[in-house]
């Protein structure tokens, strides 16, 4: 997807049972939706930072979905079961929904794990790419472009990065 596209909707199941779609968040004014996974250690390594976004903007009326769309057949820790487990462990306070025909992935041009996808209450795309510039390091964070771009959207101001390489694993697809 591109920028200035309008998100692709979708009908999933999240690890406590519910299915979603899109049409769901249309009461939110900022919504992401994160390709990720659970073995990725790109995605280990930011997986508090995303939890802690959602905290400090849920009242701010900002979503955040997390998407594994990975292949559960050769990548066992990516099933549903031990995304239920790792949201449990992890106490996600977002919803996190299983991708199984990879349609949503391919729709959303999701390529890596994990890679954003920034849209404003239109559910136009505004930003895609990395949550900031260090993803291993969090105290070595200079830039944090998810949050700049959230808060952009927020003060209905121009965001100043708009893209920037989203850094993880590969989606596995399916063979």
């Amino acid at each position: 997807m591109q920028r200035n596209e309008t998100a692709p909707d979708f009908s999933l199941k999240g690890v406590d049972g519910k299915t979603y779609r899109l049409a769901d968040f249309s009461d939110k004014a900022v919504l992401c939706v994160i390709f990720m996974c659970n073995h990725c250690p790109y995605v280990k390594a930011t997986i508090d930072r995303m939890i802690e976004l959602q905290r400090d903007y849920a009242g701010k009326g900002v979503q955040l979905i997390g998407i594994n769309s990975n292949d559960a057949k050769n990548y066992p820790e990516d099933s549903f079961e031990q995304m239920a487990a790792w949201a449990k462990e992890k106490r996600f306070n977002f919803p996190y929904l299983h991708d199984e025909t990879q349609q949503v992935a391919r729709a959303y041009g999701a390529e890596r794990t994990p890679h954003i996808f920034l849209f404003d209450q239109q559910r136009v795309m505004r930003y895609t790419g990395a949550i900031d510039d260090n993803t291993k390091d969090p105290s070595q964070v200079k830039r944090r472009y998810l949050r700049e771009a959230i808060d952009a959207l927020l003060a209905k101001a121009q965001i100043t990065e708009t893209e920037t390489p989203a850094i993880g694993c590969t989606v596995k697809w399916a063979s």
